[in-house]
């Protein structure tokens, strides 16, 4: 048997007086490979750092039986020696760190945690910044780890190559699952299907028997109307007219309590609610915003370079009306600065007169006005409230969170609050640069049906290779200093 690494037990962790994990028991065994997944502020992170001892719970105890190391996206990677084969395999330059960009600093951050074997690995989204490469490097260095491995991640096809465990943080709750992260989308449908199931039962029974109460009810009815009728008539014999009278009350009173008994037994059947489903989301075209260029957005021999080095040499592309083009490519490619040329119309640039373009930039919003979220959209939308609502509730935001001040919004808060904003706006051309990244996995699920409901013409870059699978009409790739069109 498998020895435990780490114990949790009978965990109470409190957050401003919100109960953000009750945990009874949860442990961690030698060979485990675990993915955590839960809604952004679910606690996933907090999860992580508690079964690395950087956060005390409020009540229970964690015990640790083996070494483990813990990676943080968030961290500032330092100078310190790196296996030199590993830094080979994750191209990571010799710049000095502070000239890194993001995807750069997390492979340097990788080579330093597997330049030397561990125990145990916690690991907190190690692919937000990575290209497919990094990604793929990545997952071929923990296919064969011969360690205990807790992962949170966002990212779909990187948990169903390395986890055979999910756990899921629900309202401060865990909740295990056997196998990958496809094999948790298959259980959930199951027990939202016997969740269905079990609400049609109910909804059924519940009907049946408040029929049967009606039918009761009216069956007393006609035993008054007959008694009232049969009084009229028995005039001549007093003493039998009590009897028959006193009879049908009886006989009354009797069908009333049996039509009672049966409504309480309907009021005492335990509710089951229908399960949440969620419904498809259209984002009609307003009539002024209608193009009707086949190709709103094309490229003339366009030449873009960063310094002395040339990222695109006289490329030429065309970007098709109502269709979602994903550009992809190596970090450092020119996937960023070919956006900005992009909305910047640069040279070579040939777009619509009619183009509205709404642009999603990782990290770039600041909110100067102090307003709710709910007024914050209804302002920048001419959609229905209803329908603003629904698409907010999509990303999370519904009950109280509609009241919240734009200006004291999380990071993650913001991005999703800029992505509603994008969908909802009085924009055709929608550019998006890593829209998923800092998404959890619901919402990233959220902006599929949104990308897919969108009449406009998106560009995106994205390195989630699910995501892209999912809604690419068009795949374009930077290589070799060309826009090459891989999928049309």
């Amino acid at each position: 048997m498998e020895k435990v690494c780490l114990e949790l037990e009978n965990i109470e962790l409190s957050f401003l007086d919100r109960l953000v994990l009750q945990i009874p028991r949860l442990a961690v065994h030698q060979f485990d490979r675990i993915g955590i997944v839960g809604k952004n502020g679910a606690g996933k992170s907090t999860l992580l750092k508690l079964l690395n001892g950087q956060i005390k719970p409020d009540k229970g105890h964690m015990k640790q039986y083996a070494s483990f190391e813990y990676f943080d996206q968030l961290s500032i990677p330092v100078e310190k020696d790196v296996d030199f084969e590993l830094r080979g395999k994750l191209s990571i330059s010799k710049t000095e760190i502070d000239y890194f960009s993001g995807g750069e600093k997390t492979r340097l951050k990788l080579a330093q945690l597997f330049s030397t074997y561990h125990e145990g690995l916690l690991i907190d989204e190690p692919t937000t910044h990575l290209d497919e490469e990094g990604k793929q490097f990545f997952i071929d260095e923990l296919t064969y780890y011969y360690g205990a491995l807790v992962l949170v991640s966002h990212d779909r096809y990187v948990l169903d190559k390395l986890v055979t465990k999910i756990w899921e943080i629900d309202d401060g709750f865990v909740t295990e699952y056997t196998g990958n992260y496809s094999d948790y989308i298959s259980q959930k449908e199951l027990e939202r299907k016997q969740h269905q199931e079990q609400h049609e039962k109910y909804v059924k029974e519940k009907t049946r028997l408040l029929k049967a109460a009606d039918e009761k009810m009216k069956k007393a009815d006609k035993i008054t109307q007959a008694n009232g009728q049969m009084s009229k008539k028995e005039t001549k014999a007093k003493a039998n007219k009590m009897f028959m009278t006193k009879s049908k009350d009886t006989g009354q009173k009797a069908v009333q309590r049996a039509a009672k008994a049966i409504e309480q037994r309907a009021e005492q059947l335990k509710k089951v609610e229908a399960p949440k489903s969620e419904q498809p989301i259209r984002f009609h075209q307003q009539p002024a915003l209608s193009m009707h260029n086949k190709y709103p957005i094309m490229g003339e021999r366009v030449t873009i370079k960063a310094g002395e080095r040339t990222l695109l040499h006289e490329t030429s592309f065309q970007f098709s009306l109502g269709q979602i083009i994903v550009i992809k490519g190596r970090n450092g490619s020119g996937k960023t600065t070919l956006l900005q040329h992009i909305i910047k119309q640069g040279e070579g640039m040939v777009i619509s007169p009619k183009a509205v373009i709404g642009v999603y930039e990782q990290m770039a919003y600041q909110f100067s006005k102090s307003e709710t979220i709910l007024e914050y959209m209804k302002q920048r939308s001419d959609y229905e409230e209803s329908k603003i609502r629904s698409v907010l509730h999509s990303m999370n935001f519904s009950g109280n969170d509609l009241k919240k001040d734009v200006q004291h919004l999380s990071g993650g808060e913001a991005i999703r609050l800029e992505l509603c904003q994008l969908f909802l706006g009085r924009y055709n051309v929608l550019v998006l640069d890593e829209p998923t990244n800092f998404l959890d996995v619901y919402c990233i699920e959220a902006l599929e049906r949104f990308l897919k409901g969108y009449e406009g013409t998106v560009i995106l870059v994205s390195h989630d290779h699910v995501f892209t699978d999912r809604v690419a009409d068009c795949v374009y790739e930077i290589d070799d200093q060309q826009l090459v069109c891989k999928k049309s």
